[in-house]
Parts: C-alpha cells; structure tokens; sequence
C-alpha cells in the first residue's frame, strides 16, 4: 500500500517534461512543458510523479528526461 504514503515519500529524481503530445490518453491538462516534477516511485515505464493537480499520477518515461544533477 505504498501509494498512501507517495506524498510524504523523499524524493527520489527530479525530471522535466518535454512534451505532452500523448496518442492515446490526455495528459496536457496535468503536465506543462518545461516544468520540473519530483519523482517519488518509478517502474521500467512510469514515473510517479506529483502532477499540476497536487496529486501523485503515473505518466510515461518518454515525456520526461531526467534532470542532471
């Protein structure tokens, strides 16, 4: 039950969207280019990250490049 607790997690990465040009579900309601986000879990595909709602989504790594340390 890891996802009652993303909000209070450490961060693990800080990424920045690149795009929101998805072919199958809307993402640019949730995601603003060029924005950093912080990633509090993360799979071979998703980054779970906190949108622009203030709440913890998974989204596709391919709109996001990590940011250098």
């Amino acid at each position: 039950m890891i996802h009652l607790s993303w909000h209070e997690r450490p961060t693990m990465k800080t990424v920045v969207c690149n795009h929101t040009n998805a072919e199958k579900y809307i993402v640019h309601n949730v995601l603003t280019p060029g924005k950093e986000y912080e990633v509090k879990n993360e799979t071979d595909d998703f980054y779970f990250i906190i949108d622009n709602r203030g709440k913890v989504g998974g989204y596709y790594k391919h709109y996001f490049t990590e940011k250098a340390v």
